[in-house]
């Protein structure tokens, strides 16, 4: 602060040094392993790795939506079109300025560009990645399900394997590996994985990286982690639910055009909500910082993330897409063209219309609209693109958000439900299409490809696992078993 304007603050940059213990607890500053020592990473923060992938990813984005799809604009003046959130975690915020200057360059951007808006909570309010530190039950049923797993795998073959390999190297106060040890068998998982992405100097013993040790180490992680929400609908409710619930009432707010699809949260000048600083009327894009956790978890409540996944990888991506039928006669929207870079999925594919204020069709000035979720994995590069897109509000001021927002399909009305029809919705995980298990079931897809569900059998799906209120669904149940009443399971994705 060097003004006495308290309206507004300058910054101050500065060179950042951390401080750390040395012989006898002297005072010593850290240092990298060429002997850096300016602007050294902390723990919980991006590397320098990270944030070359993550910038990486955001060109990447801006090679598919701005230069082959034209669906977003090649310069900006403002980013209200874009919605941006971050996790409390350092990394995430920081993978996601990566992402967006990646796919917003400076010689893209206007010199007049407003600083962007980027929505964060606080931990206690947080659900873009599986809270256990602030939700009792899912903390109860991820301890439970993380013994079953040490009970199932810590007196096998494989864990044997692992033993021959490393336990060497283990503490000696917990000398075997094991799912439960100290540390546990994923904290092993996520050095290993850590140590690969970066150069030699960071390396483990090689037989760390033994690859059928890698693999055991993955299966089991993987069980221990994401098995709960394959199987059990109140793991999903309280680990994840919270999130799909935000996702899916932004999709139907850009259907209903009523202001729900984040605007008011990233619009409005200094101080205020409301449309967008340069006249923006819906949001087109959004990116969120998240992590490995909330992408598997994610894809295991849908059914798409089943046994023999891999753990996500650094900079994985999923999205999840909104279309409308081009011909379908709904609501009003502007009109648009078919993208043609689609045509080989054959005369159905072609009444899909992609995009909003610009389009998907070159030159196209508005039609339909995409919603995208996308996230990549913590560590190395912790970046997420999450959120809807596109819809348009009244002129004549902030739209006030209502509509059917977190409504169940039962709780809708006819006139809502009709609202939904001509959308469907598409899951692409690292640009692999998913299908989710509920949509190949005749009418629940777009006739020819399963993948896209329709909007009204992918809420209908997500419905079954948002909770009305998710920390009232986190301190409910606290006395009841874990798993599934009769050992049920509750599978996910229908």
């Amino acid at each position: 602060m060097a003004k006495k304007d308290w309206s507004s603050w300058d910054n101050l940059y500065h060179r950042r040094r951390i401080e750390t213990f040395g012989e006898d607890d002297e005072p010593i500053i850290a240092s990298g392993p060429n002997g850096e020592i300016d602007a050294v990473c902390n723990l919980g923060e991006l590397t320098d790795k990270g944030r070359e992938t993550t910038l990486a990813l955001g060109h990447r984005l801006r090679h598919l939506y701005v230069d082959q799809l034209k669906y977003m604009p090649a310069v900006i003046s403002d980013a209200d079109m874009i919605y941006l959130r971050a996790t409390p975690m350092p990394r995430a915020l920081e993978s996601v300025q990566q992402s967006f200057w990646g796919m917003y360059p400076s010689d893209a951007r206007t010199t007049s560009f407003l600083p962007p808006t980027i929505i964060t909570r606080a931990p206690a309010d947080e659900t873009l990645f599986p809270n256990e530190s602030n939700c009792r039950r899912l903390n109860q049923l991820a301890r439970a399900f993380g013994q079953r797993t040490a009970d199932r795998w810590n007196d096998t073959p494989e864990m044997e394997y692992l033993n021959t390999l490393i336990s060497k190297w283990m503490p000696e106060s917990s000398k075997r590996v094991a799912v439960d040890s100290h540390p546990r068998l994923s904290g092993i998982m996520d050095t290993i994985n850590s140590t690969l992405a970066h150069g030699s100097a960071t390396r483990l013993p090689s037989e760390f990286y033994d690859p059928h040790g890698r693999s055991i180490i993955e299966t089991i992680g993987t069980e221990e982690w994401f098995s709960g929400y394959r199987e059990s609908e109140e793991y999903r409710r309280v680990g994840i639910g919270g999130l799909v619930g935000d996702i899916v009432s932004r999709m139907t707010g850009s259907v209903e055009r009523n202001g729900n699809d984040g605007l008011l949260e990233v619009g409005g000048k200094a101080g205020e909500l409301g449309t967008g600083r340069g006249g923006e009327k819906a949001i087109k894009f959004a990116m969120s910082g998240c992590h490995d956790t909330t992408l598997a978890a994610v894809l295991a409540s849908l059914g798409i993330f089943e046994e023999g996944e891999r753990w996500p990888p650094y900079t994985s991506c999923v999205a999840v897409e909104l279309f409308r039928r081009k011909e379908w006669k709904g609501p009003a929207i502007m009109s648009g063209r078919t993208s043609a870079g689609k045509e080989e999925r054959g005369e159905r594919m072609k009444s899909l219309d992609k995009g909003q204020s610009t389009g998907w069709g070159k030159g196209d000035s508005g039609g339909g609209f995409w919603s995208s979720l996308f996230g990549i994995a913590p560590g190395v590069g912790i970046a997420a693109k999450s959120g809807p897109l596109g819809i348009l509000t009244s002129s004549d001021g902030p739209p006030t958000p209502s509509g059917i927002r977190r409504k169940t399909m039962d709780e809708l009305t006819i006139k809502e439900k009709q609202k939904l029809e001509g959308y469907y919705v598409r899951i692409r995980y690292n640009d692999r299409p998913m299908t989710i298990p509920g949509c190949r079931i005749p009418g629940n897809h777009l006739e020819g490809d399963e993948s896209f569900c329709t909007l009204t059998a992918f809420k209908t799906i997500a419905d079954k696992f948002t909770p009305r209120y998710w920390k009232q669904a986190c301190n409910e149940n606290l006395d009841k078993p874990a798993f599934p009443e009769n050992g049920i399971i509750e599978k996910s994705g229908y």
